[in-house]
């Protein structure tokens, strides 16, 4: 799936729409390739013949998801100055909207199976380049994390407005990036 989106109600298409419903309600390892299969209206077979596995169709649909997620994030952050507090805030708000638009909080929100590159996290650093100095990656992380824990929060119960509230409050405003570590510079 990763490049290509599947035609809507042919087998793989329906694979993927019963993964991402699955994976949302019940988290990827609670759901069975039978699970799976049973909701698409196919056998296990055709995942198998489809994704290879079941952690194959989850890369897939969460490659397909980190790349609708990230061009947003870029988005909002290039129209945002491209970096600094207001960019790093309009992006992290703009996932977050996406990704509870899309129905995918969990799914975005838990750690994924399998070790890879963190999309997310990657474009959320390159906004934060110019304000944060000289834990880039650390800052990166944790307002990474707590956008995942806002996401996660909303796929337990919590009302989104609430989750985004606290997201929002989180968020750096431009005096609270400047990291000042004593010299001079």
């Amino acid at each position: 799936m990763a490049g290509d989106i599947p035609v809507p109600g042919s087998v793989r298409g329906r694979l993927v729409e019963a993964a991402q419903f699955l994976f949302e309600r019940d988290g990827y390892e609670a759901t069975s390739v039978t699970d799976v299969a049973a909701k698409a209206s196919v056998t296990t077979g055709a995942l198998y013949h489809h994704f290879g596995s079941k952690l194959g169709l989850y890369v897939a649909l969460r490659s397909d998801l980190d790349k609708r997620l990230t061009d947003r994030i870029a988005g909002a952050a290039e129209s945002n100055g491209g970096s600094g507090a207001d960019a790093v805030r309009a992006a992290l708000l703009v996932a977050f909207d996406a990704a509870v638009r899309f129905g995918v909080p969990r799914i975005v929100g838990e750690a994924p199976p399998v070790a890879g590159p963190d999309m997310e996290q990657d474009v959320i650093e390159a906004a934060l380049e110019s304000v944060v100095r000289p834990d880039l990656p650390v800052a990166a992380r944790l307002l990474t994390a707590a956008w995942r824990a806002a996401l996660l929060t909303v796929a337990d119960g919590e009302p989104v407005d609430h989750a985004r509230a606290a997201l929002q409050s989180l968020t750096p405003r431009p005096v609270d990036l400047r990291l000042d570590v004593g010299g001079d510079d």
